[in-house]
């Protein structure tokens, strides 16, 4: 009975002092990622993930790996099964435009009198697939990224890797990022830390860019093993083997390791470029900016017009520029026409023009036909009364041979 009073006091205080420290560790700074992580989790988060490339290189299957889902649907099938209803090139224009238009539809949010609700559709990563040729980059893919690169967080990757044997892969590579280096092409640059694990995965990545990856959503079994790979007569491709392809690597970047950052980068790089320019547009452009600092107006403006009105001035101009050039446009498409139906009326003009001709050419020849076939008849006509003429004379021969013959001799 000695021993509990003894006892009792210490396991109090022990407990007293845990419960301090639970309390001192809990309003600590150490707990800001739980905070942002709790707040993340209720608002949620939004991210946007662009796939760039030619058809046929594997982006809808490696997009269904990535995030192990399907994104198609019978209803809604991939491109590779669309029915084209019209036979186009498409350019990068519209890709751009895309980016344009989301960066203007955030900044409209920004500008209301309500922020509360600002849907974030900015593109935070474009995905470029390169063809596994073995030769470089086209120009059409350096011509693309360079328009790109200034607008969204660019990730190269080397399509259907599997296509290369290692030797080939790495080679391609390297010269890959040669061009890149060489055209001045801005990709996707990894931040800097001074975390020594960090530091450490940074370096991996980088030394594997482009990355090399291979998408299949077809499970094989392997050494009694269930995997996702594409089957060949000499073995299993697997695609999340990092021997094989780098497809973990890109996997674990954007959704565990970098995705903040990609976020972060497009916000504070790309759109605040894409906001100053903007915004620069509307700004006064006069001789004194000291007077009018501070003041976002035109030349042709009002001083004083908030930002706003003149933006919406701008969209009014840019709309009446719109119609002046869809004006302009239907003058072409007319010119154009009627220099078409010209050209379909010379052409008629020319067909009945050698049809003319034509018969012309054929009355001709048969007009010479006929003369011949006249000349024929009457040759024939002519043969024909010497055969008479002939026949006549040989009747009159053999009848005066045979009246001589009845006629007696006369001594």
């Amino acid at each position: 009975m000695t021993k509990g009073p003894k006892s009792l006091p210490l396991t109090v205080f022990v407990f007293v002092l845990q419960q301090q420290k639970n309390l001192e560790g809990y309003v600590g700074f150490a707990n800001l990622p739980n905070q942002v992580y709790r707040k993340s989790v209720k608002r949620g988060f939004e991210f946007t993930l662009m796939v760039v490339g030619e058809s046929g290189l594997g982006k809808s299957t490696l997009i269904n790996s990535l995030f192990l889902t399907d994104l198609y649907s019978p209803e809604y099938p991939g491109p590779s099964h669309r029915i084209k209803k019209t036979v186009q090139v498409r350019s990068g224009w519209p890709v751009i435009d895309h980016i344009d238009s989301k960066f203007e539809d955030y900044l409209n949010a920004e500008s209301r009198v309500n922020r509360r609700q600002m849907p974030d559709s900015r593109v935070h990563c474009c995905l470029y697939f390169i063809a596994p040729s073995g030769h470089g980059l086209k120009p059409l893919d350096i011509e693309f990224m360079k328009r790109l690169h200034e607008k969204v967080n660019i990730i190269p990757l080397i399509a259907k890797a599997d296509t290369l044997t290692p030797e080939e892969c790495q080679q391609f590579k390297k010269q890959i990022m040669r061009e890149i280096q060489e055209h001045k092409i801005k990709i996707y640059e990894f931040p800097e830390t001074d975390d020594e694990e960090e530091s450490k995965l940074v370096k991996k990545i980088k030394d594997r860019l482009p990355l090399a990856v291979v998408g299949s959503n077809t499970i094989i079994e392997v050494n009694g093993k269930r995997v996702r790979g594409r089957q060949y007569p000499w073995g299993v491709a697997e695609v999340e083997n990092g021997e094989h392809c780098d497809f973990t690597i890109l996997r674990n970047m954007l959704i565990r390791t970098h995705m903040q950052d990609l976020k972060d980068v497009t916000n504070n790089v790309h759109y605040e470029n894409y906001r100053s320019r903007k915004l620069a547009a509307v700004t006064y452009n006069g001789v004194d900016n000291n007077k009018n600092k501070g003041q976002l107006t035109k030349p042709d403006t009002v001083e004083g017009m908030s930002p706003l009105a003149q933006m919406e001035e701008e969209r009014r101009e840019h709309v009446t520029k719109m119609k002046k050039m869809e004006m302009e446009m239907e003058q072409v498409f007319e010119m154009k026409v009627k220099e078409k139906i010209q050209k379909l009326k010379d052409s008629e003009a020319e067909l009945q023009r050698r049809h003319e001709q034509m018969r012309k050419n054929l009355e001709a020849q048969h007009k010479e036909l006929e003369e011949k076939r006249r000349q024929l008849e009457e040759e024939k006509v002519s043969w024909e009364a010497q055969q008479r003429m002939l026949e006549q004379q040989k009747l009159d021969a053999s009848r005066y041979t045979h009246v001589n013959k009845d006629t007696p001799e006369v001594c």
